[in-house]
């Protein structure tokens, strides 16, 4: 089954430390066959942790190939990839790169990089990495279909 990642803004009403409410905007990834599934799944699974109102502003397709999971509880951030596979024409004999986003989980930046590679290792394909850039996504929700 093919999954599409749905990137929901969630804006509401926060409680900060020092007791002050302030309006926060929050990025959550989901797996979704539609925006309007996303934006019921966003409501679904984060109504339970926000008190009184909040609003969706914006639910958009990030470019996401990929996404490297990780086990470890450190790792709490969300890493987007830009990778540049690299293939030779075979008429003209030059190089075409061609640009995929890969989102990676991990505690660092390092950390991030080094489990890109770590996944990228049994891949033929000739790469390099164009950028790591730390996202502000705080959780991802995978999808939750029934297998019929």
């Amino acid at each position: 089954m093919m999954v599409n990642y749905f990137l929901s803004t969630v804006r509401y009403e926060k409680t900060m430390e020092n007791g002050l409410n302030k309006t926060v905007s929050e990025q959550y990834l989901f797996d979704a066959l539609s925006f309007t599934e996303a934006e019921a799944r966003t409501i679904e699974e984060l109504k339970p942790y926000i008190s009184g109102e909040f609003s969706i502003p914006q639910i958009v397709k990030p470019r996401i190939s990929e996404l490297m999971l990780s086990e470890d509880v450190s790792a709490d951030r969300y890493y987007k990839i830009k990778v540049s596979f690299i293939t030779l024409d075979e008429k003209s004999g030059a190089e075409k790169k061609t640009n995929s986003f890969i989102l990676v989980q991990a505690s660092d930046f390092k950390n991030a990089y080094d489990r890109f590679i770590e996944g990228m290792k049994g891949t033929m394909a000739d790469y390099e990495i164009v950028s790591i850039v730390e996202t502000q996504i705080l959780d991802y929700y995978p999808a939750k279909y029934d297998e019929k």
